[in-house]
This record gives structure tokens, C-alpha cells and sequence, in this order.
């Protein structure tokens, strides 16, 4: 069975669907691997080391992705090359199956099997594969190092001869795995870390890792199934923005993280909080790729306001570190296939009563199937 990474051609993507150690394991699973020519550069994997794990070396992408019988991207792929590829065959990866319908019918009309990543369940036994948690994680550790480039002063408390530096003072909103991340980075690097949610049962969580949790009285709210807050009423966002305001104009760093998948980022910080924060602060809005949790956030540009507040607006921050993201990307992608694989065929052969199967198979023997895209 013949696995294809094609290289990432959409700008500013550095990452790699799969690294050479990912490779191997495969190879020793018994499959063959294709890997397009280049296709690791950005994540500091060269042709050689692919070669040296047990990959071809593919220079003819189109060839490449109608020989392949799975086919392994990072980001979405362009319908064109959904239909390259051959009927029969699958494909994974980051799909953003809400933003595009035409991508999901063009993959039930080739006959290819999507596995979207961004649909794997949260579940324990899914854990290994979860993609969007994988790189989370260090999309929050950006946050910080990318604040903390910027901010016109340093994170940790220092005392001197010349006089005594206080901590930078970082206010985390959504205790998420970015949110989670981020509070442990800005603590390692000495900053006093505050965080808010609006989910009471994580507090324990942000205490942990040495952080203050910051109370605003809301009244009642839970969470999904998934164990993502649920929407607020208006009154509620009202309360929720009067206390944070008060948390942002003390901060040096405000980070924010709700996105919302197949939504709209929720606004959380607006223009007028934002006013009162100090000339020369840093935001860094980790949902712009969706629209913002930040008014004036633009995405994939950095944007100073009337105030002086410097917003941040990069999407996917892990694409800072393509070498990490790449490993832990790989390694989902490695996760999911090994929980199929038969080695005794040397196949994939999908078991459409799996949890997994369930929750993240779009398309199957030419027809929509999941339940959120099947009347879309």
C-alpha cells in the first residue's frame, strides 16, 4: 500500500505531514512511502533523511497523487488534486470541512475516503491521533515567545544593584490546550500569570501550574460533551467583558484562544477594553484565523493601535517551530494509520463501525457521510 506526502505549497506553511522517524515506523509496518521532492525542507528534514528512513523520492506530484492509495497532507487540499486522486484511495489531514463544501463533495464525487482530522473525537483511545491538541500545544507556547519578543520589557522578576524589575504580568483567556500551554511558558519564563475562563471546574488546573485564576461572576455555565465552554448570553458577555477589561489594562500580555470550530471566532476583547490597556502592551489572538477574538485583529499581520497595543494576528503560530509541529503532526498521523493497519495484508482496511471511522470519515464509496455534512 503506497502512502504519499505531498509537499505544502500554500504560503507560509513550513510543516510536513511526515517526518522521517514517522517514515520508518511505517516502512516497518510494511508500507511503502512516497514523499515529494522538498517537501520536509521547511521543517529542517532533508530529501536524504527521507531516503535514509525508507521513502521514494516523488518529483512528479500529479503522478505521485494518482498512483497513491493514501494520500497525507497538513492543510486542506486544493479540489484540483482531489481529483487526481485514484477512486478507492483515502486521504487525511487538516480539511476545514466547514469552510468548504466544494472540497467535500469533490471527494465523494472522486470515490476517496476522507479522514478529517479536525473531526477525531476527544476521546481517550483518540488521543494519540488528536492533531488539533498536538498542535495547540505549541501554538500556546508560541503565544508567549511571540509576546514576549515584542513587549518593550522583560517577563521575569530581576533584583539588581541598579534597582528591582518587576514581573510582566500575562492574562491568559480560554484554559484550553493553547490556554494551558501558555500559562506554563509564561510561568517557566518568570511572568506573573493570570488566567480566565469561563468554565469554573478548570481553576484547578490553572493553580496548578502556578497561575491565578481570575473569578468574574457570570452566573451558571457548563460545557459540551467535547468539554468546550458553551455560547454566553448577551448579559453574560457583558459581565465577562467589565471583568476582564479590569485584568487587561493591568497586563502587559492579554493572550487569547477561543476558537471555535465551524463558527466564527466570539469577540472577547473589544476596541474599548483595549483602550484601557498601557501603551506598548501586546495582545496575540490566537483564533484570527477565524475571524478574531480581538476587534482590530487582522490575520497573518501585526496591528498597532491609536494606544499604542500592538495586536498580533498570525495564524497556526506552530507553523514558528515546523520541526515540533511537524514531529507531533507525523506522529497523529502515524497513531491513526497503525490503528488499522492489518500486518498480516499490509493494508488499511477501515472499520466503518470504529468510534474513530465515526467521527471523522467525511466521504466513503462516493457519498457525503457524515451526519454535520450530509444536507449541508
Amino acid at each position: 500500500m503506497l502512502f504519499f506526502v505531498p509537499k505544502e505549497i500554500r504560503p507560509l506553511e513550513t510543516r510536513v505531514a511526515l517526518v522521517p522517524a514517522a517514515v520508518t515506523k511505517l516502512v516497518k509496518l510494511g508500507a511503502q512511502v512516497a514523499i515529494e521532492s522538498g517537501a520536509g525542507v521547511a521543517a529542517g528534514h532533508l530529501d536524504a533523511d527521507y531516503a535514509a528512513a525508507g521513502a521514494s523520492l516523488i518529483t512528479d506530484r500529479a503522478a505521485a497523487l494518482g498512483e497513491a492509495d493514501f494520500v497525507l497532507r497538513v492543510l486542506p487540499a486544493e479540489i484540483d488534486e482531489i481529483r487526481l486522486q485514484k477512486p478507492g484511495s483515502f486521504a487525511t489531514g487538516l480539511m476545514d470541512p466547514f469552510g468548504s463544501r466544494e472540497r467535500i463533495a469533490a471527494y465523494a464525487a472522486a470515490h476517496v475516503t476522507a479522514l478529517c482530522s479536525e473531526l477525531i473525537p476527544r476521546s481517550t483511545l483518540a488521543q494519540k491521533m488528536d492533531v488539533l491538541s498536538s498542535q495547540a500545544n505549541l501554538a500556546g507556547y508560541m503565544a508567549v515567545i511571540a509576546a514576549a519578543e515584542q513587549l518593550d520589557s522583560i517577563l521575569p522578576m530581576m533584583m539588581t544593584p541598579a534597582g528591582t524589575i518587576s514581573p510582566a504580568r500575562v492574562f491568559i483567556i480560554g484554559v484550553g490546550v493553547a490556554g494551558l500551554q501558555a500559562i506554563a511558558t509564561g510561568r517557566r519564563l518568570g511572568a506573573r500569570v493570570e488566567a480566565f475562563d469561563t468554565r469554573p471546574v478548570v481553576e484547578e488546573q490553572v493553580r496548578s501550574l502556578g497561575a491565578k485564576f481570575v473569578k468574574i461572576d457570570i452566573g451558571e455555565i457548563g460545557q459540551t460533551e467535547q468539554g468546550y465552554a458553551k455560547e454566553l448570553t448577551q448579559d453574560q458577555v457583558k459581565k465577562q467583558r467589565d471583568g476582564m477589561a479590569k485584568v487587561c489594562a493591568s497586563s502587559d500580555i492579554v493572550i487569547t484562544t477561543a476558537k471555535v470550530f465551524g463558527r466564527k471566532s466570539p469577540i472577547l476583547l473589544t476596541r474599548e477594553m483595549i483602550s484601557g490597556m498601557r501603551h506598548g502592551s501586546i495582545i496575540v489572538d490566537l483564533a484570527a484565523e477565524g475571524g478574531g477574538n480581538v476587534e482590530g485583529t487582522v490575520c497573518d499581520r501585526e496591528v498597532v493601535t491609536d494606544n499604542g497595543v500592538r495586536i498580533i494576528g498570525w495564524s497556526a503560530l506552530e507553523r514558528k517551530v515546523p520541526r515540533h509541529a511537524s514531529q507531533m503532526f507525523a506522529a497523529n498521523m502515524a497513531n491513526l494509520i497503525e490503528h488499522f493497519w492489518n500486518s498480516e495484508t499490509k493494508t488499511f482496511p477501515l472499520k466503518t463501525d470504529d468510534e474513530i471511522t465515526k467521527g471523522c470519515m467525511l466521504t466513503h464509496q462516493g457519498e457525503i457521510v457524515h451526519d454535520l455534512f450530509k444536507n449541508l
